[in-house]
């Protein structure tokens, strides 16, 4: 089984910047490609950004429009998502994923919540 276990997040005002982190432990090696998704009451799952088992980012939300940028370390097991320039359209609560053998697991999400 694979964990996550996530911190950063809160409460910004617009323009700020924020960092979510994304500690994964167990089976750590069966692990693919991660990425951060994010949601707000009455919407669906949406994605922020994905990254590769590699560590290579492959994709983003439209609404990033290159304000984000995602970096994995696999010798420390983690996954940032830096969030920079936000605005009160990316409040939401933002949850890192792991597929691994088959199964999909997620962080136990976090408010991100940017004021005016």
């Amino acid at each position: 089984q694979v964990q996550l276990a996530e911190s950063g997040g809160g409460l910004v005002q617009a323009g700020e910047s924020l960092k979510r982190s994304c500690l994964a432990s167990g089976k750590t090696w069966t692990i693919g490609g991660m990425a951060w998704y994010r949601q707000t009451p009455g919407k669906e799952r949406e994605l922020v950004a994905r990254i590769t088992r590699g560590g290579v980012p492959r994709e983003f939300g439209d609404f990033v429009k290159g304000r984000f940028t995602i970096r994995r370390d696999n010798t420390k097991n983690t996954v940032d998502l830096q969030m920079n320039n936000l605005t009160p359209e990316n409040t939401a609560v933002y949850s890192c994923y792991a597929p691994s053998q088959g199964l999909d697991y997620w962080g136990q999400g976090t408010q991100v919540t940017v004021s005016t």
